[in-house]
């Protein structure tokens, strides 16, 4: 059965729908298409998954350490408070109030949307299938052979190498949908290749093994 990497680009999400060596980009609307992609045993999302009431995930925490000079590809998760809003003073008011001084970065304040979209879609209890990964844990933890940023040349080479001993990549490129970036295309190949692990039995994680308060983990997988 097939698996499915996710990135999100624009408001938008790329997929990458891997079975066997075989993998095809896609370019899905929001997360119920996501979601929709038939006969997939596990999907892995590069978005926040679990989020604290009241300050940093540990998962964010150990990632950072993890990836060393290249941890500023983690950004900090919003408390859950933040999904109640869409105004970003509002959003560092409440970020402020629930972790006793710490506000929220920009970046951050980004994804909120996207999150609250995901946090929706999950449902009570949440969908077990759909788990959170990083691409910079897979392509430098656990695929290797990464060193540069994904945005330079000596990078995209890099990713491209590492990709190739485990699935089609350069077959999937030039059938991408339009508009869609390398980066974000390469990105979701990496969480396609972290939701095979975890399909299979093998992948790692980083994570106190806690849930929050609607009972979805605070993991990162790859």
């Amino acid at each position: 059965m097939a698996v499915l990497g996710v990135d999100g680009w624009r408001g938008r999400w790329v997929g990458a729908l891997l079975e066997g060596r075989s993998v095809r980009l896609l370019d899905l609307d929001d997360v119920p298409a996501v979601l929709a992609v038939p006969d997939v045993e596990v999907v892995g999302i590069d978005m926040p998954i679990g989020l604290s009431d009241d300050g940093a995930r540990a998962c964010d925490q150990r990632a950072k350490a993890l990836l060393g000079r290249a941890g500023s590809s983690v950004f900090a998760a919003p408390v859950r408070a933040v999904l109640a809003t869409d105004d970003y003073a509002e959003a560092r008011r409440l970020s402020v109030a629930a972790t006793g001084g710490v506000s929220l970065s920009a970046q951050a304040f980004r994804l909120v949307r996207s999150i609250r979209a995901l946090d929706d879609a999950l449902g009570d209890p949440p969908l077990e299938r759909v788990v959170e990964v990083h691409p910079e844990l897979a392509f430098r933890r656990g695929l290797g052979g990464v060193t540069d940023p994904k945005v330079t040349a000596r990078g995209l080479a890099q990713r491209l190498a590492a990709l190739r001993p485990v699935m089609d990549v350069d077959a999937a490129l030039p059938a991408a949908p339009p508009r869609v970036p390398a980066v974000d295309a390469l990105d979701a190949c990496a969480a396609a290749w972290s939701a095979r692990r975890i399909a299979d039995g093998v992948a790692e994680c980083v994570g106190d093994g806690s849930r929050d308060a609607r009972d979805r983990p605070m993991r990162i997988w790859w």
